[in-house]
């Protein structure tokens, strides 16, 4: 027997249909003062297909909270009991993010499959390679076949081409075997449009809030409350339900709360006291461009309490000192003066005026704040998907230039994140791409990503068509690559460093600090200090000498080659680096 439950607080009735033993059955629902209506279904149970009938309308609707969508986001809901599912990773003790080392992935362009299973298949690449925890990218179920995942529409299910329910947890099962940890990107600052279902059941949605996204989730008006319960169970759902390690909470700062108690506090504490019940570590991640340090700040201590957050000033001062590009929002970063300022402070725009936007922003870190509740990275989804053509580093910078800035964020101050693919320097972009079908929708979305980059000077016929499926193939990752020697070789020099991280103790000290940078601008050299550690980097295209306080005496495995030692400094080739040991 199974009891069907769904909030629908203006309706004068609720059915489910049911499809059990081959008989279609609508059943009426009780409800109660709350707006929650329910039934007992005797015969439903795992595998039954239903959907819900409101106010006698003859539309069918997936159930807000469905686990399962077989039919797609438009289709029946399919029950799903998770205690079926065999699970093996009962020694599983979790990991924390202080010390590890995260990958990013999207499931369907990571392997050619484009499936859980398939993936599953790779995982001893990133055992190899010291990645500690993959962070997915949105898996809930949205329209289409494949997509970024950012428009998703049923929170609850798991997207079916990826696998499904099942699919999922198979590969998180497969994950914590192998030691490797699995992070949830969730979205709950908008939802797509097609297939979004749910402002007809309820208030989920606001106009007291202005979105680019049209109505706000309604966070903090009447019927809030609901709304604000269906976030939270769907958070701790990813984590009960399939043994997730943690959450990336998709940009936080559009998020329109007004209430006392922040949503982001509510998710955190909820999760907090689901990692207590469980006796594991379960954490959670913001991506925030608010440079506000009360997101990773306790909550004892007045701050939001989340374990970490997403630290783009980082990544633009590290890409815009390699790659020289300035528009948009790099026309602040490139000096060495400002990589050197977030590497020892984390937020370059703590206080200080924004060109990108034309206003002061951001506050200072506390040095008492942990370097690991700041995760960075050289690339991520948007950081490539969101350029025009979908171009990765390895377009821009040269062999020399990728060893220069994986070995910077490696041996950073800060939890690093690598984008799939970018240990071996992949030369397949990835794109933006979608798989719509509503009516004008694929036009929109068409004319909307042209749009976006024609004031920066590209041309409708230079910018790929989301809708086209050659986008999407051209995306997926390029497995072969791995044999070709100058791939290798960047693979081999991304394990080496992950391989340093565990054994260099300074590289794991989260005291911002002690981290000490020495640069020159005009000569175009680098040294990140780290305790004991130096991370001496030539950016030059000449060979030269780069000072270095303290006698070298021991240089790890790691390292470039093309060096040589001297009274007081390291000669090194031009675009290299070297890592060493100092007394």
């Amino acid at each position: 027997m199974s009891t069907f439950r769904v909030w629908v607080p203006d309706a004068k009735t609720v059915g489910v249909a049911t499809s059990t033993d081959g008989r279609e059955t609508i059943h009426e629902m009780m409800t109660d003062e709350g707006g929650w209506w329910w039934v007992n279904v005797p015969a439903a149970g795992h595998g039954t297909d239903y959907a819900f009938l409101v106010d006698g309308d003859v539309d069918e609707l997936p159930d807000p909270r469905s686990a399962w969508q077989p039919h797609g986001v438009h289709g029946r809901s399919r029950l799903v009991d998770h205690s079926l599912f065999p699970w093996s990773d009962s020694a599983w003790r979790g990991i924390t993010l202080a010390g590890s080392v995260l990958y990013e992935l999207h499931i369907g362009t990571f392997t050619p499959e484009g499936t859980f299973d398939a993936a599953i298949g790779r995982l001893d690449h990133l055992v190899a390679l010291g990645v500690d925890a993959v962070e997915l990218l949105p898996v809930n179920a949205f329209a289409g076949r494949h997509g970024w995942g950012y428009d998703g529409v049923d929170l609850y299910a798991v997207h079916e081409p990826y696998g499904g329910p099942d699919g999922l947890k198979r590969f998180v099962d497969a994950a914590h075997s192998r030691g490797i940890g699995v992070i949830m990107d969730v979205v709950y600052n908008h939802l797509g449009p097609d297939g979004n279902y749910l402002a007809r059941f309820g208030p989920y949605f606001t106009d007291s809030h202005v979105t680019p996204w049209g109505p706000a989730v309604n966070l903090d008006a009447p019927g809030s409350d609901e709304v604000r319960a269906f976030i939270v169970d769907n958070a701790l759902g990813w984590l009960r339900h399939y043994h997730c390690d943690g959450l990336r909470l998709d940009a936080v700062h559009a998020f329109a709360d007004n209430r006392a108690v922040h949503l982001l506090e509510e998710i955190t504490t909820a999760v907090h006291s689901l990692a207590a019940q469980q006796r594991r570590p379960l954490f959670v991640i913001a991506e925030s461009d608010l440079n506000d340090p009360r997101v990773v700040t306790a909550r004892e201590a007045g701050g939001y309490g989340l374990d970490a957050q997403w630290c783009d000033d980082v990544h633009h001062a590290l890409w815009a000192a390699l790659s020289g590009e300035r528009q948009g929002y790099y026309s602040d970063f490139g000096s060495l003066a400002t990589l050197a300022k977030a590497m020892e402070h984390a937020f370059v725009h703590d206080g200080t005026y924004s060109t990108f936007r034309g206003r002061s922003h951001g506050r200072p870190v506390p040095g008492h704040l942990p370097a690991h509740r700041f995760i960075t990275f050289l690339q991520d989804h948007d950081q490539v998907g969101n350029r025009a053509v979908g171009d990765r580093a390895s377009a821009t910078l040269s062999p020399g230039l990728l060893k220069v800035g994986a070995a910077l964020l490696l041996t950073s101050p800060f939890t690093p994140m690598l984008f799939m693919g970018e240990e071996w320097g992949a030369t397949t972009p990835w794109q933006f791409f979608s798989d719509h079908d509503a009516p004008g929708l694929a036009d929109a979305v068409r004319k909307g990503r042209r749009g976006e980059f024609a004031a920066h000077g590209w041309g409708p016929d230079e910018i790929p068509d989301p809708q086209d499926e050659a986008t999407f193939a051209r995306s997926r990752l390029d497995w072969s690559q791995l044999s070709v020697p100058r791939h290798a070789g960047l693979l081999q020099w991304h394990r080496r460093l992950t391989a340093l991280r565990r054994t260099l103790p300074g590289l794991t000290d989260p005291a911002l600090p002690k981290v000490h940078c020495t640069f020159d601008e005009d000569a175009r050299w680098f040294v990140l200090r780290r305790g004991q550690v130096a991370v001496v980097c030539n950016l030059s295209d000449r060979r030269q000498p780069v000072p270095v306080e303290g006698v070298p005496f021991d240089i790890p495995a790691a390292s470039a080659t093309g060096f040589t030692f001297m009274p007081g400094r390291i000669e090194l080739d031009a675009e290299s680096v070297v890592i060493a040991r100092l007394l």
